[in-house]
């Protein structure tokens, strides 16, 4: 019986020291090439921000600017201009929004740095920003079927101006 014991303690310790040598701590380096991170395309910008979210920018447009986020499940596209109110609000109709746009109070940190990639603040920490959310796939909206969800952001700048921000997935 002692014989047995002590074989089954020494297995025991034998598995206890497999198992913690397969399984060491996740480093940084680890995460960089496995694919479980997320990194920017820097060989993407607005125009396949652009196509991805079958938007065209408006002629005479400015700062017009765009990336691509590359994650393991799913990739983000931001696009970002500044053009006429008129021509953000036809671009944001465009896009078959669930609601209109209006301003929300935000109550939440951002959800990310996305936008500052490009240089700019998180379009929902702008104070009268109107947003919206597009879902192309549930309005049959088939120029977009890549496209899972689009969210809206029109900031009114003055002198009949607007910047709009757009990130899609």
């Amino acid at each position: 019986m002692t014989t047995t014991r002590a074989a089954l303690l020494v297995v025991a310790a034998a598995a206890a020291l497999l198992l913690s040598a397969c399984s060491g701590p996740d480093t940084d380096e680890h995460h960089a090439t496995d694919g479980r991170t997320s990194r920017w395309d820097e060989n993407a910008g607005a125009p396949e921000a652009s196509a991805f979210m079958n938007v065209t920018v408006p002629e005479g447009a400015t700062e017009v600017k765009g990336a691509v986020q590359v994650n393991p499940q799913e990739d983000i596209y931001l696009l970002s201009f500044v053009t006429g109110e008129r021509n953000a609000e036809g671009i944001a109709a465009d896009l078959r929004p669930e609601e209109p746009l209006k301003a929300k109070k935000v109550d939440f940190p951002p959800d990310g740095e996305l936008f500052e990639h490009l240089g700019l603040a998180e379009p929902q920490t702008l104070k009268g920003a109107r947003s919206a959310g597009a879902c192309p796939p549930c309005v049959k909206d088939d120029r977009r079927r890549k496209v899972q969800w689009i969210d809206i952001y029109v900031q009114a700048l003055g002198d009949d101006r607007a910047r709009v921000y757009l990130k899609a997935f």
